[in-house]
C-alpha cells in the first residue's frame, strides 16, 4: 500500500484541507477511519465537494455524533474503539488517510492516534500552522514520531506564512519541505487544483510510481472556471 498518513500539530490546523490536495495530486484514494461530529458535511463529504478527480472515498470505520475526542465521542454514543478490528482499505491506488487531531488524541483508553498510524503503516505527512505556539507544537509532533520511530515523509505548511518561524522548524527538525499551501480567499476546486498541481512533483518523488502515475497535463488549466 502506498500513500500518506496525514496528521496535525494540533484541531483545527487543516488536515481536511491538506488531504484534498494530496488526494487531488495523487489522484489518490481517501480515508477517514475515524469521524467525530460534523455529520451533516463530514471530511469526506469536504474531499468529494473540492476535489476534480473523485477516486475512492473509503467509508469510515467509526462515525460519532459529537464533536469532540473520539473516545469521548464513542463513550457519548455508547460505543468503543478498538484498532484490532479495523479493516484497511485493500486497494491499488495510492491511499490517502486523515488522523483525527494530533498525535496523541485519545482513541480510548489503550489506543492513541499514534496506534493508528502504526497500524496503517503510512509514512506520514505533518500539517502544521503558524501561530503563537506552533513552533513548539511542531517540534514536538515531529520528535514524538521519531521516538516512537514512525517514519515521517515530510511538513506542509497550512495558512499565512512565518518564515522565521517556518526556517526554524526546517532546520531544526532536518524534516523535508513538501510544500505551503496559502489561506485561500475563496475556497473552490481550483484552488485546491492549482496547490495540487504544486506539490505534485515533491510527492512523485518520494513515492514509488503505479503504472500510470497522475501528472500535471491531467489537470484543467483555468483554475478559475472551477
Amino acid at each position: 500500500m502506498n500513500g500518506f498518513f496525514v496528521t496535525g500539530i494540533g484541531t483545527g490546523i487543516g488536515k481536511t484541507l491538506v488531504s484534498a490536495v494530496l488526494v487531488e495530486a495523487l489522484k489518490a484514494d481517501y480515508w477517514k477511519p475515524i469521524q467525530s461530529g460534523d455529520l451533516d458535511f463530514t471530511d469526506s463529504d469536504f474531499i468529494k465537494e473540492y476535489t476534480m478527480h473523485h477516486q475512492t472515498i473509503h467509508p469510515e470505520e467509526y462515525v460519532f455524533s459529537e464533536p469532540v475526542s473520539p473516545h469521548l465521542a464513542a463513550k457519548l454514543d455508547n460505543k468503543s474503539i478498538d484498532l484490532q478490528y479495523i479493516k484497511i482499505p485493500n486497494q491499488n491506488n495510492y491511499l490517502i488517510v486523515e488522523g483525527a487531531g494530533g498525535l496523541f488524541v485519545p482513541l480510548s483508553d489503550k489506543y492513541l492516534i499514534k496506534d493508528l498510524i502504526k497500524l496503517i503503516k503510512l509514512p506520514v505527512i505533518v500539517v502544521s500552522m503558524n501561530y503563537l505556539g506552533s513552533i513548539n507544537h511542531t517540534l514536538l509532533t515531529i520528535e514524538a514520531l521519531k521516538q516512537q520511530n514512525i517514519p515521517v515523509a515530510g511538513i506542509i505548511f497550512n495558512g499565512d506564512a512565518n518564515i522565521e518561524s517556518e526556517n526554524y522548524i526546517l532546520n531544526y527538525t532536518g524534516i523535508t519541505l513538501l510544500g505551503k499551501i496559502p489561506k485561500a480567499d475563496i475556497l473552490s476546486k481550483g484552488f485546491i487544483a492549482q496547490q495540487a498541481d504544486k506539490l505534485r512533483p515533491k510527492l512523485l518523488s518520494i513515492l514509488p510510481q503505479l503504472p500510470n502515475p497522475p501528472s500535471s497535463n491531467d489537470l484543467p488549466i483555468d483554475y478559475e472556471s472551477f
